[in-house]
């Protein structure tokens, strides 16, 4: 897989297998109601090839974008023993050579015709590949993922896999034994079920049994599972279904079945007897984990399970939130959800120490609400509030067409419930659920003594024997010819021409003010009874004082924590019971409180965010809630790599005195010497009408909006607001930034310089250049890096503008041992693209992935209300995005050739490198870096 992507409601949409699937097509279900909302009516046809792949289309012409999403029906429940982790290596494997797409072929092909949403990722119970394209590359999407279906054991080969091995090994050092708990839950896992279950293992494996999968291995599993009849290819978007259908013909209908599948026989052993466990691991904070086995999805008593999860821990709402967040202060985050599958499921509950409280305290206090729950069981008020909350997540999650959007939703729903329009029934499902209904539930499952106990502690952790990654042969082997599934046809060689190019506006929203000054963007979007709304300020880090980094973002997060009126449980109460979700954060440019809600509940959530930015209390009590709890991320900061290398480089680029030298967190002595009222002072000089938004996005006009507007806001007094002055950079002279992690099995990469502010008139070669150096999949460093070399799992870039020049930085993580040669790849690559013109065929890729990109965008109102706030703060034009493609389009290989000599100077760019310096600095001497800086893991001086 390029990258693995968790689904995003997993409780309600990982559904269990029933009945077989229909053969003719299947009408829509009837519309449904979502919180005294109406869900709109998905009208989908369901048929079924004679080769027995399902094809579900979706005709949605909200964007001429088309999401393509095939599912096939095998993941690590089908794994034969000694091969864990085959399935999710499998997936890496479909992205190589078929027999008429070069490796690496689709990538530049997909990206250069705008595709988003470009990927793979493996369950225990399927696989799936997904890409969005513009509507008139539909049959290069097709063309694709059919070859790969069709024709991939053609030219399946040693050279691919060893490759893929290493990628996989990689993204495992990545995402389980550098990331901090990574190995806790896998040991979690391991406790869960036994060795023979096909669940004991994690979804990625280890790395003994991904280095032993053999090629004959992989060609069975493709011949065993890849067939038509073990998938299912939902299309959705802004298509004619007829002609679609069509396509789906074409493309997929000459291929022959595999053998029928069977549906794995597993039996999961009852826990009797509490199972205990403590793991070490590279992280300051103890976490405690608890986990039971529960009845697989959609049987009786998931959903009353997924609603337990959500009164337990669902936001600052939720009783555990409550009674060890906010009350006890023994806690810096706990979570519990049900996460449903197929053979059975988990139910699971985490919670992370603040700084100086010890598991065992963690532990108590998680198990003295537990009984309250099973002995008392929720109010009906709380039942109502988690039914609200989930119903406005499911809908909301819905709202974009791929990704993990209404595509995969569907896909899920038809492969546990063979009915792909289950949305409506999953609902009802979830309204039945009642308190008395919770009560017994857990009464039943969440039992102290079926349950597994795992401590995550301080420590060194044990990662077992290492796996030698073996060399590559002296010289590449010619793959031999393979035996094929599939006759070859050959008009399938040459990839499909792109329909007339589809004619799109993008939202440039409109804009009024009111009296005292507040500026009021509007676009209305009927598609879904959702709205989204920011109220965004002009200041972020920006307006920090010198000696007060963080600043912002602290006065940002107390909003939420008390008004004039309203307690902090008050809000968080408020905005469940409506459905809602209420946030608020800074950046280095801007503040902002954003919600999320229903169209029926919109006025009553606004009025709580118009309460919180006009009038907070900063009760101090909750300052000092709020201090320890940025305490505590700090610590959680400090076992994150990759956050640490961000921190480290900021630090670099613009100097201890620069208020863009610091993370949003900003620093403990910062931190501990904030006062109450040093963040009303910042409220009171930034939060004021003129220098804020209000930007709505969704099933609101704008004469409503106006009346809502005026009367949350109108009152709001007009004041002058004081504006940033972020002073002179000076960074460290240093080129060479090491950050020392004894051990770390990677190294967090950050190779950066200072470029331009976002009104450049640069920026569309800027982001043309970019696009090819490192900022697509296929671009110049990441197919470098991961796919030739198999130094990391991926290796992207980019630019983030601000009002004043921003930083260009290359991000990634590499294994240890080439740490060195992956730095030396990148400077390469940066030369090369300032050496000389893109290629044309390279240009118009980059460039044309800029262009049909952009309508993706603008797939959901809280993406829609992002671009609108960003034309806002940095004052461009509100017709801005619509402009933006044509300056895209007028890029030359010229321009991106000076924009790179202009800003890429390798000489001016940094290295920062968070990892094991006994290993990795006499890799990066050798380069010509000059002395190294040492930074600690707070990422600054010491």
């Amino acid at each position: 897989m390029k990258s693995r992507l968790p689904c995003l409601f997993p409780l309600l949409l990982a559904l269990a297998g029933l009945p077989a699937l229909a053969q003719t097509p299947v009408p829509a279900a009837a519309p449904a109601t979502v919180a005294n909302g109406t869900l709109p009516r998905i009208a989908f046809e369901k048929t079924v090839l004679p080769n027995g792949l399902e094809v579900i289309l979706v005709e949605d012409h909200r964007l001429p974008i088309v999401a393509v999403n095939i599912w096939y029906h095998v993941g690590p429940a089908n794994e034969a023993p000694g091969l864990a982790g085959f399935a999710h290596l499998f997936e890496h494997m479909m992205f190589a050579a078929t027999r008429h797409i070069p490796r690496g072929e689709a990538d530049r092909l997909l990206e250069g015709a705008g595709a988003t949403d470009s990927n793979g990722s493996t369950d225990y119970d399927r696989t799936n590949y997904f890409d969005t394209v513009p509507s008139n590359q539909l049959e290069l999407a097709l063309w694709v993922h059919a070859d790969r279906m069709g024709y991939l054991l053609d030219v399946l080969d040693q050279t691919a896999l060893s490759n893929q091995q290493d990628v996989v090994r990689n993204e495992r050092r990545q995402s389980v034994e550098n990331r901090p708990y990574g190995i806790v839950e896998e040991a979690l896992n391991h406790a869960l079920f036994p060795k023979t279950h096909p669940y004991y293992a994690s979804v990625i494996g280890s790395h003994a049994d991904i280095q032993n999968a053999k090629l004959k291995d992989v060609r069975d599993f493709f011949k065993r599972y890849y067939g038509p009849n073990n998938a299912s290819i939902v299309i959705a978007g802004d298509i004619d279904k007829a002609k679609t259908h069509a396509l789906v013909s074409k493309y997929f209908g000459s291929f022959r079945r595999s053998a029928p599948v069977a549906t794995p026989k597993v039996s999961t052993p009852p826990i009797k007897q509490e199972r205990r466990i403590t793991v070490a691991d590279r992280i300051e904070l103890p976490r405690v984990y608890m986990a039971w086995l529960t009845p697989p999805a959609y049987q009786p008593g998931d959903a009353e399970l997924a609603v337990a999860g959500q009164i337990l821990a669902g936001g600052k709402a939720g009783r555990l939130y409550k009674s060890l967040v906010y009350e006890r202060q023994i806690a810096q985050d706990v979570a519990a959800s049900q996460n449903s599958y197929a053979l059975t499921s988990t139910f699971m509950i985490d919670a992370t120490a603040r700084p100086g409280i010890d598991a065992a305290a963690l532990e108590g206090a998680i198990d003295a609400e537990l009984k309250v729950l099973r002995d008392v069981g929720p109010s009906d008020a709380e039942v109502e509030r988690a039914r609200n909350t989930i119903e406005t997540a499911m809908l909301t999650s819905i709202e974009k067409l791929g990704g993990a959007g209404l595509a995969n939703q569907m896909n899920q729903y038809n492969q546990y419930t063979g009915d792909p329009g289950y949305l409506n029934r999953d609902l009802e499902r979830l309204r039945r659920v009642s308190a008395a209904d919770v009560r017994r539930v857990a009464q039943a499952f969440l039992e102290p003594n079926t349950r597994v106990v795992v401590a995550g502690v301080p420590g060194t952790p044990e990662l077992g024997p290492d796996v030698p990654t073996p060399k590559p042969a002296a010289k590449a082997v010619k793959a031999k010819a393979a035996t094929g599934i599939n006759k070859d046809e050959a008009w399938r060689r040459t990839p499909p021409k792109a329909g007339p190019a589809p004619a799109f506006t993008l939202p440039g929203g409109e804009s009024f003010k009111l009296a005292n000054g507040l500026s009021v963007i509007h676009h209305y979007n009927p598609a879904l009874p959702l709205v989204a709304a920011e109220l965004v300020v002009r200041s972020g880090s920006d307006a920090n004082p010198d000696d007060q980094p963080g600043l912002a973002g602290f006065t940002a997060q107390l909003l939420q924590e008390g008004t004039a009126t309203r307690s902090a449980p008050h809000i968080a109460d408020e905005i469940a019971q409506l459905g809602a979700f209420l946030g608020s954060t800074s950046t280095a440019d801007a503040s902002t409180v954003s919600l999320l809600s229903l169209r029926s509940t919109f006025g009553e959530a606004l009025d709580v965010l118009a309460d919180v930015v006009q009038h907070p209390a900063f009760p101090t009590a909750e300052v000092e809630r709020q201090r320890a709890a940025r305490l505590g991320e700090l610590a959680r900061q400090r076992d994150e790599p990759a956050r640490v290398a961000a921190v480290a480089a900021a630090g670099a680029l613009y100097g201890p005195r620069h208020p863009y030298g610091y993370g949003q967190l900003g620093t403990e002595p910062a931190i501990r010497a904030t006062t109450r009222d040093d963040l009303a002072g910042f409220w009171r000089r930034h939060y004021v009408p003129s220098n804020a938004a209000l930007i709505v996005s969704g099933a609101i006009t704008r004469d409503e909006l106006r009346v809502l507007a005026e009367a949350r806001f109108g009152a709001w007094p007009r004041a002058a607001a004081t504006p940033p002055d972020p002073g002179q950079v000076a960074g460290t002279k240093a080129r060479l930034v090491i950050v020392d992690k004894p051990g770390a099995p990677q190294t967090a990469l950050r190779v950066t310089t200072l470029a331009a502010n976002r009104k450049t008139p640069d920026y569309p070669a800027m982001q043309v250049m970019n696009a090819a150096l490192g900022g697509l999949f296929s671009s110049r460093i990441n197919l470098n890096l991961r796919e030739d070399k198999g130094y990391s799992y991926g290796v992207f870039s980019g630019f983030r503008y601000s009002r004043t020049p921003g930083p260009f930085t290359i991000a990634g993580s590499v294994r240890t041992d080439v740490t060195g040669a992956s730095v030396s790849e990148i400077f390469k690559e940066v030369r090369g693209v300032r050496d000389k013109p893109l290629p044309a065929a390279e240009l118009a890729g980059a460039r044309d992935s800029q262009v049909y990109s952009l309508p993706g965008q603008f797939e959901t109102n809280s993406g829609i209300g992002a671009s609108l706030a960003e034309t806002w703060v940095f004052d461009l034009p509100l017709d801005y995005w619509r402009s933006l493609p044509d300056q895209f389009r007028r890029v030359t290989g010229l321009q991106v050739q000076a924009v790179a000599d202009k800003y890429l100077d390798p000489e001016q760019l940094k290295v920062i490198a968070v990892g094991d310096r006994a290993k990795i600095l006499p890799q990066l001497q050798p380069l010509g870096l000059g002395q190294p800086e040492l930074r600690d893991t707070d990422g600054q001086l010491p």
